[in-house]
């Protein structure tokens, strides 16, 4: 995902949860070839190498649990925004934190949770 508009819509039409290291974004979108994933991370989480290596841990998350994202209502907008206190985060609660909001969201499907 790399539109503005794309992050506007998921962020103003979607639904979101947020968790103690990020806020998790989506919106179903019909019309998708493939599920969209884009990631916010401002200046003030940090100087440039850490947020990119958290960039780095949210894109392993999400190549990890892309395949099962529920795809009944069909493809999906997915912006996972990290907050403050994402760079104290292990990589470990950073998944488990992405994974809660993802199934309070309920795109995860349940075979896979």
């Amino acid at each position: 995902m790399t539109s503005h508009a794309e992050f506007s819509q998921t962020r103003n039409n979607g639904v979101a949860k947020s968790g103690a290291y990020l806020v998790l974004s989506t919106l179903a979108e019909p019309a998708l070839q493939d599920h969209k994933a884009g990631i916010i991370i401002t200046r003030k989480i940090g100087n440039a190498v850490t947020r990119n290596r958290l960039r780095r841990r949210i894109h392993a998350i999400l190549a990890r649990h892309l395949n099962s994202i529920d795809s009944s209502q069909g493809k999906r907008y997915i912006v996972t925004v990290l907050r403050w206190r994402a760079p104290q985060a292990t990589s470990e609660q950073l998944e488990q934190d992405w994974l809660k909001q993802a199934r309070r969201l309920g795109i995860i499907k349940p075979t896979a949770a």
